[in-house]
């Protein structure tokens, strides 16, 4: 076999395996369920407290 071909051929097979990974990376496990569910409680604290403070701006300046 020529060897331009043999690397095309291990290019394209690493290629696929790199796809492949990829796809498979797609399935959450349960930590990242877990960090994911802290993350937008957090972020839900952070937009209360942000609409609280406005709230206690806007009674200040009536």
């Amino acid at each position: 076999m020529n060897t331009t071909i043999i690397k095309k051929l291990a290019t394209a097979l690493f290629i696929a395996l790199m796809v492949g990974g990829l796809a498979a990376c797609d399935n959450q496990g349960p930590a990242e369920e877990a960090g994911e569910s802290i993350d937008n409680s957090i972020e839900s604290a952070g937009e209360s407290l942000e609409e609280m403070g406005e709230s206690i701006e806007e009674s200040a300046e009536n």
